[in-house]
């Protein structure tokens, strides 16, 4: 093929790369859908989205809420056809509405109805949308009801959380040691009139925790916003759809930049080890925020299936392994481990690019952190057979 077609083989990688391309973009518009709450005529939402030879391969995995004016129905396409939470046709009419359904505005039966569904029909969502973490209006925050302090007090690596925040379509100016504390990072929502803003600051006992341009190697969260050109918003008034996707961007804000989500976190060396260690450790191994309340639903129809499942189970916040050697604990929030009897901290990191369990399909993508807690699982359950030293000298009891 090089030799004989050569002209049209370069051109099929081209093509192939721009699809490539245009599929990530088109998953990033997708998801973000759910912020926007758009809607479409039927006729043209087929068009662009369940016939369209690119989208289709991404909106077809999707659940679709049709609204024909008196009541709304729930549907995927998987297979082109418009079919409800008991695999029954949906008929659409010329009239009707079609928009991305979302966790947050329907009950919690219905999510947990889908959640199976989507998992019993092997959809692999581009997204999480079915087993997405939702976020509403908690008892704390109707109290303090201009500002949600969720998220405050966690310290976080300053240059990835930069990076996470414009990949989310927020913006964010690094903070060094020459600036005045309290930046925001921020995203607009012009469709809603609204501006919602994450507070950070400076992390206390890190008072020379600088690169060598002054920039801050960490930042510690505070409060979350919203507001108009001119005032203040109430969380109440806020549309539940984008307090809780608001909220869950600054959850994977914190869950992926935290350094207690880092296995290696625990040693920050200096005086920052004791000014850190507590945060470090509550992080590691304390309660369970949404997303981890999401992976711990999903384990426990999963684990069943698996070929460790003889030797897993969940406990609280924990994953449970029984290996040959030692008995683990995976915690379901940052994937921290420890063993039994005394609860020995094991720090195993993963290598770089190492993408997390094979072999294991889940529904939805982008949670890699339940990719490699699945991997650590499957890893020690035959702890006998590791031949990392790394590890080995860890596990091994003196």
């Amino acid at each position: 093929m090089k030799r004989d077609f050569a002209e049209e083989l370069k051109a099929l990688k081209v093509q192939a790369k721009d699809v490539v391309a245009m599929v990530a973009a088109q998953r990033m518009r997708l998801e973000r859908l759910l912020l926007d709450d758009r809607e479409w005529d039927a006729a043209v939402w087929r068009e662009r989205y369940v016939d369209h030879l690119l989208v289709s391969v991404l909106a077809r995995n999707l659940i679709w809420q049709v609204d024909n004016g008196a009541s709304l129905t729930a549907v995927v396409a998987f297979d082109g056809e418009l079919r409800d939470i008991d695999g029954e046709l949906v008929e659409v009419a010329a009239t009707d509405r079609i928009r991305l359904w979302h966790p947050a505005t329907v009950p919690t039966e219905e999510v947990g109805a889908w959640r199976r569904r989507v998992e019993d029909l092997g959809v692999v969502q581009p997204f999480k949308q079915a087993h997405r973490e939702v976020y509403l209006l908690t008892a704390a925050e109707e109290r303090t009801d201009l500002y949600s302090n969720r998220f405050a007090g966690h310290i976080i690596r300053q240059h990835q959380f930069a990076a996470l925040a414009r990949g989310r379509g927020w913006r964010y100016r690094l903070q060094g040691a020459f600036d005045a504390p309290d930046e925001q990072a921020h995203i607009q929502l012009p469709q809603y009139g609204l501006r919602a803003s994450l507070w950070v600051d400076r992390p206390w006992g890190a008072d020379d925790d600088w690169n060598d341009t002054g920039i801050f190697n960490h930042v510690l969260t505070d409060q979350v916003r919203f507001t108009t050109d001119r005032d203040a918003v109430h969380l109440r008034d806020v549309p539940v759809r984008v307090l809780s996707e608001v909220l869950r961007d600054v959850d994977l804000f914190v869950g992926v930049a935290s350094i207690g989500s880092d296995p290696a976190g625990q040693d920050n060396g200096g005086a920052r080890r004791d000014a850190w260690g507590d945060y470090w450790s509550s992080y590691s191994f304390g309660e369970l925020g949404a997303a981890a309340e999401v992976r711990k639903d999903l384990l426990s129809r999963l684990l069943p299936r698996l070929a460790i499942a003889d030797v897993t189970r969940i406990e609280d916040r924990f994953l449970v392994v029984e290996g040959r050697l030692r008995r683990y604990r995976i915690h379901l929030g940052s994937g921290n481990i420890l063993m039994a009897p005394n609860d020995q901290y094991l720090c195993i990191v993963p290598g770089r690019g190492e993408k997390g369990a094979d072999g294991v399909m889940l529904p939805f993508e982008g949670d890699q952190l339940l990719s490699v807690i699945l991997s650590k699982a499957m890893l020690l359950a035959s702890d006998d057979k590791i031949t990392d030293t790394t590890i080995t000298s860890q596990i091994v009891r003196p």
